[in-house]
């Protein structure tokens, strides 16, 4: 049997971490997308610790990611990325390092989507209570948004006017 070379070790833990947080990171998402859509600030507020401290532990992966292809250029190993390294460390038809990476991505693709998802249904609701106030502050009653004033009205168009 083939020892694993140091650089394959670095990439196989690498995206066992990456693995892990992406998996949570959806978690708290999914989690969040359903407090928001019951409006349960409550819940929402409780999720922003774990979420933070998730979007803490995603940068420090992309910190070790620039770490690992700077040290694998360093050995000689030249990858402008994960996908890249993976393919230059794995051992003969074994693709379990380039499945790892494509299913990474793929959760990255998921966890853009569902932070989209959150930001869109968070606009949403702002609007929706703008509406509200509105609403409350006019006592119901429509408002234009432009009024003109009398002596506006009582003149002509700009071309109109003598000088």
């Amino acid at each position: 049997m083939q020892s694993v070379s140091p650089v394959e070790h670095d990439v196989v833990a690498f995206l066992g971490e990456l693995s892990s947080v992406q998996d949570e990171l959806l978690a708290v998402l999914d989690e969040k997308r359903k407090s928001l859509t019951r409006a349960d600030l409550t819940a929402v507020n409780a999720l922003q610790a774990r979420e933070e401290s998730l979007v803490a532990r995603l940068n420090a992966c992309q910190q070790r990611r620039q770490e690992m292809l700077r040290d694998a250029k360093t050995q000689g190993i030249a990858a402008q990325n994960l996908g890249e390294l993976a393919n230059s460390v794995q051992r003969g038809n074994d693709r379990s390092l380039s499945n790892q990476v494509k299913e990474a991505n793929s959760r990255m693709r998921l966890l853009q989507t569902g932070l989209l998802t959150n930001w869109l249904l968070a606009q949403r609701t702002l609007l929706h209570i703008s509406q509200l106030l509105e609403i409350i502050a006019t006592g119901g009653r429509i408002q234009p948004t432009y009024v003109m004033s009398e002596s506006v009205q009582s003149r002509g168009a700009l071309l109109d006017q003598e000088a």
